[in-house]
């Protein structure tokens, strides 16, 4: 998933654009170290993206394993849309074929299609959407059994197996010279 994703913001040349990170994880999170001109990251609870809107416009905004955990996942996705630039991309990453991981709640799950739907319920056109998704069915079964994945082995294969997706991904680009939501 990171491989895809990455390669696909180093093609959009992000040392001239402004990002976004909703709920980073603080200084370390690889998406801070893709050299964005301006990246600013805000984090749950003090930020809750299905309330708060901030007034200000991003080149990208990332959502890296935050929607899952999220009680109104639509109103988040129509405040991103909100905060998107015309042309703008929204990369949102969610775990699908996963234990349940309260962290304070843990409530939905995308397959490829509802997450694209999703995004288009809030605003994005389903042309400029697209999505994928990773895993294998011996990933799935390593995620269910305790304590962790290390008990899984590092040697073990990373081949996609598309009946068996552990994790589920989308990039939605705001059509040029869309209006918001709320001007239509």
């Amino acid at each position: 998933m990171y491989e895809t994703l990455f390669r696909q913001v180093r093609e959009l040349n992000p040392e001239g654009l402004s990002s976004l990170e909703i709920s980073s994880g603080g200084s370390t999170s690889p998406w801070r170290q893709l050299g964005f001109a301006a990246y600013k990251d805000v984090d749950y609870p003090d930020f809750d993206i299905c309330h708060d809107v901030l007034n200000e416009q991003f080149d990208v905004i990332i959502a890296d394993q935050v929607f899952e955990h999220l009680l109104w996942p639509h109103r988040a996705a129509r405040h991103v849309y909100a905060m998107l630039k015309p042309g703008g991309r929204f990369i949102v990453t969610t775990p699908f074929l996963i234990r349940y991981h309260p962290c304070p709640i843990d409530c939905s799950r995308w397959t490829e299609t509802g997450l694209k739907h999703l995004l288009a319920e809030a605003g994005f056109q389903l042309g400029d959407i697209e999505t994928g998704s990773w895993g294998n069915k011996a990933c799935v079964l390593a995620n269910l059994h305790p304590p962790d994945w290390a008990a899984f082995g590092w040697g073990r294969s990373l081949a996609n197996d598309t009946d068996f997706p552990v994790v589920v991904w989308a990039i939605a680009q705001r059509s040029l010279g869309a209006q918001t939501l709320s001007e239509a």
